[in-house]
Order: structure tokens, then C-alpha cells, then sequence
């Protein structure tokens, strides 16, 4: 699957003209939404029958700097998907020169609209499948 692209912000960077560290967490969640979404699972959709599904956990490994201007190639796999848990891996690299800045997971759980936790095998069987097809892909 073809890569997230991001393209860094004036504001996204710092005094030291560099991307600020808290900006790549930003672009995972744009990154999996896009992949999300790429893969049948649009997140709207998903909030609308009633699923939510917060990041439990991030991990950031930063490499090389970025700046503004500069395209970053967001690429998303699923790492891990049991039916509960979901983590997300993240590979980012600069575009100019296929420079690898950062390496990045990000764990996720289901929700109903009440905050309990759900079983999509049971109560969404359709997601739940698109998700397990995604890990046998890129496994």
C-alpha cells in the first residue's frame, strides 16, 4: 500500500528550525486514519456505528531531523490485531532522499459509545475481518 504523505509546516517547527518531537505522534494519527480508511475501515464510519477505539500506548524512536518543506512518506502496517488489541506500526522517511527519521508504534482497544470495551469478532464481524486480513498481508 502506497504510503501516507505529510508535508512539514512552518509552525510544526521550532526555534531551532527543526520539526518539534510532538508533531510525529500528529502525524501517526493522520497516517492511521488514512490507512484505516484505505483499508475499508473509515474511521467516520466506524464512530457512527458506535466504535471508538483510543490509543492506549505510543512509542516514538526519532532518527534523523526534519524541517519545513520537507515531504515525509508515512508508511502504516498493522502489527499486531488479536480482536482486542491493535497496534499499529509507522515507518517515516523523508522523500528527498529516503532518509528513515522515525520508527513508531501505537496501541488501540475498542470501545462502545459507553466506554466499555467490545469484541468486533462478535458485534462487528465485518471490521473485525478487514483488520485480520491486514495483518496476514503484511505479516
Amino acid at each position: 500500500m502506497e504510503p501516507y504523505i505529510h508535508k512539514v509546516q512552518y509552525y510544526e517547527t521550532d526555534r531551532m528550525q527543526i520539526t518539534h518531537h510532538s508533531n510525529y505522534i500528529r502525524w501517526m494519527e493522520e497516517a492511521r486514519i488514512d490507512y484505516l480508511s484505505r483499508i475499508g475501515c473509515d474511521y467516520r464510519e466506524m464512530e457512527n456505528r458506535g466504535i471508538l477505539s483510543p490509543v492506549l500506548s505510543v512509542d516514538c524512536k526519532y532518527k534523523h531531523s526534519t524541517t519545513f518543506g520537507d515531504c515525509i512518506a508515512i508508511q502504516v502496517t498493522v502489527k499486531e490485531f488479536r480482536g482486542v488489541r491493535l497496534v499499529l506500526s509507522y515507518e517515516m522517511k523523508n522523500m528527498a532522499d529516503d532518509t528513515l527519521v522515525c520508527t513508531a508504534t501505537s496501541e488501540h482497544c475498542f470501545l462502545d459509545k459507553d466506554y466499555r470495551p467490545i469484541l468486533l469478532k462478535k458485534e462487528h464481524p465485518d471490521i473485525h475481518q478487514l483488520l485480520m486480513q491486514s495483518v496476514s498481508k503484511e505479516e
